[in-house]
């Protein structure tokens, strides 16, 4: 274990899946969060004393510097969708990617990866997915031999996608979707590591698009979902206009309340967003290229979405039993 990867961000969703394929790579993992308490649960994807969380504000020099002393490797998996308050885009997504590649050159650290998004874009509309790209030219600027990572949505256990729409389903009859027939491409957050883990041990660089087997609209996606949670809802496209006046009044609630409620359900930027397709681009390189193959949905969703089933852990075997009802 003399080697050394710090993960910037490593306790969230796609970082800790990269910070387990680093240990068992026999990597020593350095976990950089802004709240390492509460990320005691990598610590047993190695052995002991493998995987340590540390402190770490992306925000500042000193503490950057210090999670990457003596770093081979480093990972920037932090991003936000907080376009207010002191991490919001320009200081997370531009100021914070720069300062990690900066430092990183400094140190004369040997690989960097960065998550970034598929739709990065510096004449984009949100504010998002051009901060995304600014973050990635800074990147670039001073450490051109970093391996960039652009994702469609992401799926698996933990994500925000598929079990958000499963659990706003359970809420009643009728489910609205911003954005409906916009293109989506989700991929399996352990390929994104997969491919991560590729540029650490210095075997990838450049630019890829990662995105999954399956493309389709927002519509399809959540359909096939309410398909595996065994719930029948009528799926509405919610106007753009309609999504711009409710995103501007939780906005405002935000604003009202001096930060202290985050509007986490629709903001005006992801609306913004939300009328862009978020596919892997025809002339891209995706996971086919660093030699991944990618998981289908089918593969992976029914293994996690049990839960919001109307009898979860219980509805296959109250399926059995009524199948040997009607048999009878």
């Amino acid at each position: 274990m003399s080697k050394l990867v710090t993960i910037y961000g490593g306790s969230g969703f796609v970082g800790r899946y990269i910070a387990r394929r680093m240990a068992k790579e026999g990597w020593r993992v350095r976990v950089a969060c802004r709240r390492p308490n509460e990320a005691l649960f990598v610590k047993p994807y190695g052995a002991v004393g493998q995987v340590e969380p540390v402190f770490c504000n992306i925000r500042d020099d000193a503490s950057v510097r210090a999670a990457m002393a003596g770093a081979d490797a480093v990972v920037n998996c932090v991003g936000t969708f907080d376009k207010g308050g002191r991490n919001n885009f320009e200081a997370v997504q531009v100021e914070g990617a720069e300062r990690i590649a900066r430092i990183a050159t400094e140190g004369g650290v040997a690989a960097m990866v960065h998550i970034s998004a598929i739709g990065a874009d510096a004449e984009a509309e949100a504010d998002y997915s051009r901060t995304k790209a600014d973050g990635e030219a800074a990147i670039l600027a001073t450490f051109p031999n970093a391996l960039i990572l652009r994702p469609s949505v992401i799926f698996g256990p933990e994500d925000g996608f598929f079990n958000r729409f499963a659990g706003m389903s359970r809420m009643g009859p009728i489910l609205p979707l911003v954005g409906a027939e916009t293109k989506f491409q989700p991929v399996y957050v352990d390929d994104v590591a997969q491919a991560a883990v590729l540029g650490i041990l210095g075997k990838a660089s450049g630019t890829f698009e990662l995105g999954g087997p399956d493309a389709g609209t927002l519509r399809h996606f959540v359909e096939e979902m309410l398909g595996v949670i065994h719930r029948r809802r009528l799926v509405l496209n919610m106007p753009f206009w309609k999504a711009r006046i409710m995103a501007a009044l939780l906005d405002f609630g935000s604003i009202l309340t001096g930060g202290l409620v985050t509007n986490k359900i629709l903001t005006r930027d992801q609306v913004k967003s939300l009328k862009v397709d978020n596919t892997v681009a025809a002339d891209a390189k995706g996971l086919a290229d660093l030699g991944i193959t990618a998981t289908p949905i089918s593969a992976v969703v029914p293994d996690y979405l049990w839960r919001f089933r109307p009898s979860g852990q219980y509805d296959a075997i109250k399926a059995s039993a009524r199948n040997l009802k009607h048999g009878g």
